[in-house]
């Protein structure tokens, strides 16, 4: 699916800009000739682990080099202009930590001086206040909850006004409550002027806060649209089946068989509605005992394994972002 949108943003609202964007480690292709543009808004970027999405990030924040293509942030060529694109941005890793020994002032005030911010205390007021934190800015950051810590760090990364923000999945370990909250101030801050690029695995997160998703699969982008028009890839209605028994392939008019989740059939169906009693007749007469059944329009989850499909995690485990991810839920 080409980039609905691309043409529709003006050239001086492109903040990001890539084209045929590739790296490769060794006989790997990490990310394959990535081609796309992010303007004021929260921007998605989606797949399964391994996908391309760190890597690519890696590539816009000018912390790894690119084996071929080309990428612009604000302006500037993330290869020939490294230091301007830095000035230009704040990037907040999935586990970037904040210092528990520091009170919450302390920590953003730190970062206000390494980026060499004019006015560093007006800045950390003013970072302090947006993200809610003043009436705990003196106390140490190591009473913080979970999500007041992933506030820290997003203050830490505002101090110095950055016209683009990248957040690798600032959701995670949150419990509902402080996601909501997150979402709240990034909307924010893509209301103030700032471009947003997310990488998320919360689709449920991508679909309600995201202006436009990205869907990537072993470095290659499969898809880029609104989530509203990303799901208008499946028309039909999704049917959910679980069911006892060893299933065979079933043969119903104005039906599909897409695939299992979650030890569920999904079906496509043109009627969702009328198709229900025919599955079930199809299955039952095939020695399939149904148990339930469930009728729902499709969601970016859907697009997401219909492009994709299902894909079993093997990356490694990390001690370092198990810690940093418990210490959030405290």
């Amino acid at each position: 699916m080409k980039e609905v949108n691309h043409d529709s943003l003006p050239y001086q609202d492109h903040k990001i800009v890539t084209h045929n964007l590739t790296k490769r480690f060794g006989n790997l292709c990490a990310v394959d000739q990535l081609s796309l543009s992010v303007g004021n808004e929260i921007f998605g970027l989606v797949g399964p682990n391994g996908s391309g999405k760190t890597t690519t990030v890696l590539m816009l924040t000018t912390l790894l080099g690119a084996t071929s293509g080309d990428a612009t942030v604000c302006g500037y060529d993330v290869q020939t202009h490294p230091r301007k694109v830095r000035e230009s941005i704040s990037y907040v890793p999935q586990d970037m930590a904040v210092d528990v020994r520091l009170s919450g002032r302390e920590n953003v005030m730190m970062f206000a001086e390494l980026y060499g911010v004019s006015d560093p205390r007006e800045k950390t007021e003013e970072a302090l206040r947006v993200l809610e934190l003043s009436d705990r800015a003196d106390e140490l950051a190591k009473v913080y909850s979970g999500g007041m810590r992933r506030r820290l760090e997003l203050a830490q990364a505002l101090v110095h006004n950055p016209q683009v923000l990248f957040l690798d999945e600032p959701t995670v370990g949150l419990d509902v409550a402080a996601r909501k909250k997150i979402w709240e101030h990034i909307r924010t801050l893509r209301n103030a002027g700032s471009a947003i690029f997310v990488t998320t695995h919360y689709l449920d997160e991508a679909e309600k806060y995201c202006d436009r998703v990205a869907i990537i699969d072993r470095g290659v982008l499969k898809a880029i649209d609104t989530p509203k028009n990303l799901k208008s890839l499946i028309s039909q209605d999704i049917i959910s089946v679980s069911i006892t028994g060893t299933f065979h392939e079933i043969i119903v008019p104005g039906v599909r068989f897409a695939f299992v989740e979650d030890e569920n059939l999904i079906f496509y169906a043109e009627h969702g509605e009328s198709a229900l009693p025919l599955i079930k007749d199809a299955l039952s007469e095939s020695g399939i005992c149904v148990d339930t059944m469930s009728l729902r329009r499709p969601s970016l989850d859907d697009v997401f394994l219909h492009l994709v499909g299902t894909v079993e995690d093997s990356t490694p485990f990390k001690l370092s972002t198990f810690r940093n991810m418990m210490g959030r839920r405290g």
